[in-house]
């Protein structure tokens, strides 16, 4: 008995197999399948024909974070020239907060959106629910960002200057901005 060989074993009869051993069609939905899911950092998701519907409600809040996004890629596409490193993306961190702190006063404090416009409004992109959910416990009330609180990003295990209030830092540190967003002081006591 011969062997076929293995490419002609994964082959059906007239499919051309690409670059992974699959025809293209199961190649490209391989790659998709294989994306890493979508961070909170990045924009909100586009409206597809697969997309659920917007909720009731959206209309309350639709013109507001059409206006953050659209400041958003206006802050995308600023030039960099004489910034440093980190400077550069300060503006999208402050929008990204902004965007994500009118959601949660919509819900939380105004009680203006439904729990159901909530949930999508996290899940399409247009509120950090990791910031929110800081942003609910005492002393993180005005949190900037959560990479301010993150230990393991600082040289000393210690959290960000931003999270120091303003009359427990030294007498030179006064005016200090956080490398990571550009934060002056997000402690609860300022």
């Amino acid at each position: 008995r011969t062997r076929r060989p293995a490419s002609d074993r994964t082959r059906s009869p007239g499919v051309q197999v690409g670059r992974l051993g699959r025809s293209p069609a199961l190649a490209r939905d391989h790659h998709v399948r294989a994306s890493a899911p979508p961070t909170a950092t990045e924009m909100p998701r586009l409206a597809t024909l697969r997309a659920k519907k917007k909720p009731k409600g959206f209309e309350l809040v639709e013109d507001t974070l059409e206006e953050i996004e659209r400041q958003m890629r206006d802050a995308e596409s600023v030039s960099s020239d004489g910034k440093r490193k980190q400077e550069t993306s300060w503006a999208i961190f402050r929008l990204h907060h902004q965007r994500s702190r009118y959601v949660y006063e919509m819900y939380y404090k105004r009680k203006l959106i439904s729990r159901e416009l909530y949930d999508w409004l996290l899940r399409e992109g247009f509120g950090d629910e990791h910031l929110i959910a800081k942003w609910k416990k005492q002393g993180y009330e005005r949190l900037c960002c959560v990479r301010c609180i993150q230990t393991r990003d600082t040289n000393f295990g210690s959290v960000c200057i931003c999270r120091v209030p303003k009359a427990q830092r030294e007498a030179g540190a006064a005016h200090v901005q956080c490398k990571n967003c550009g934060c002056e002081g997000c402690a609860t006591g300022d």
